[in-house]
């Protein structure tokens, strides 16, 4: 199993706004991607304009294959205005 961590840097003052899209769409949108097995989505405590998306996919190529869709770049247009940075995205082998 992988998990993904991903950080999401969100402009700030659009916090709000950004976790409804992620929640009322996003969300749905990773979800049901062939290889995602669950997913987990949060909100720095410390830093509240940080997020946090975890996703466990069957594989890295699963995560790979995704990023080739059209849900894909649903996904993006949804988020991408958000960000105050690009994410940052990391795979982590779990047994």
């Amino acid at each position: 199993m992988i998990i993904e961590r991903a950080e999401l840097p969100v402009k700030e003052g659009m916090e709000d706004e950004f976790a409804s899209a992620m929640r009322d769409r996003a969300l749905a949108i990773l979800g049901s991607a062939p290889g995602c097995i669950s997913l987990r989505f949060g909100r720095g405590v410390e830093s509240p304009s940080t997020f946090i998306l975890l996703i466990e996919w069957d594989s890295v190529q699963a995560h790979m294959d995704f990023r080739d869709t059209e849900a894909f770049g649903e996904f993006a247009s949804i988020t991408r205005d958000f960000y105050a940075d690009a994410p940052r995205m990391e795979h982590f082998d779990i047994d």
